[in-house]
C-alpha cells in the first residue's frame, strides 16, 4: 500500500465512452479511485451506485469520483447502462491488465483483480486517504465525505 502524503502514481486509462482520463490533468481537483474488483456483481454495483448518488455532494467538495476495475470498455460500457450512471466515469484498467491497480500495490495476483479500495488524492496529487476494504464489503462513503470536509 502507498504511504499517505506520496505522489499518486500517473496513469491513463479510458472510461465507459472510451474517453482518456490522465490522473495529472486532474490536478486542481481532489480525485476519488474507487477501486472495484469486478462489474456486473452486486457489491460492485452498489458501490458504483452508491458514487453517482452523491456525485453532487463531492463535485460540491472538489472532488471526481470515478471506479476503477480490470473490465475492459465495451463491458464497462454496457454495465453503466445497466446502473443508470450518468455522471460517475468508470475506468477500465484491462491492458496492461490491471496496472494501475499494481501500481497502486492493491492487486491481487492470484484471483486477477484488485482488492476493493477507496484512495483519495489531493490537489497536489498526493494521497490523503486510502483505505482497502474486505472484497464483499460495500465501502462506507460517509467516512471519507466526513474526512473531506473536516479539512
Amino acid at each position: 500500500m502507498l504511504a499517505i502524503g506520496s505522489i499518486a502514481p500517473e496513469f491513463n486509462l479510458k472510461d465507459q465512452d472510451g474517453n482518456v482520463i490522465q490522473l495529472s490533468k486532474l490536478r486542481g481537483k481532489k480525485v476519488l479511485l474507487s477501486f472495484h474488483p469486478l462489474a456486473w456483481t452486486s457489491v460492485c454495483a452498489d458501490q458504483m451506485k452508491s458514487l453517482e448518488l452523491a456525485y453532487e455532494e463531492f463535485q460540491s467538495l472538489n472532488v471526481l469520483p470515478v471506479g476503477i476495475s480490470v473490465d475492459p470498455v465495451p463491458s464497462k460500457k454496457a454495465w453503466a447502462e445497466s446502473l443508470g450512471l450518468k455522471n460517475l466515469r468508470i475506468l477500465s484498467d484491462f491492458w496492461p491488465h490491471g496496472e494501475v491497480a499494481k501500481a497502486f500495490d492493491i492487486f491481487r495476483e492470484k484471483d486477477g483483480f484488485s482488492e476493493r479500495a477507496n484512495i483519495l488524492i489531493d490537489e497536489e496529487g498526493k494521497i490523503v486517504w486510502f483505505k482497502v476494504y474486505p472484497i464483499r464489503q460495500l465501502p462506507d462513503l460517509g467516512e471519507i465525505l466526513s474526512f473531506l470536509k473536516s479539512k
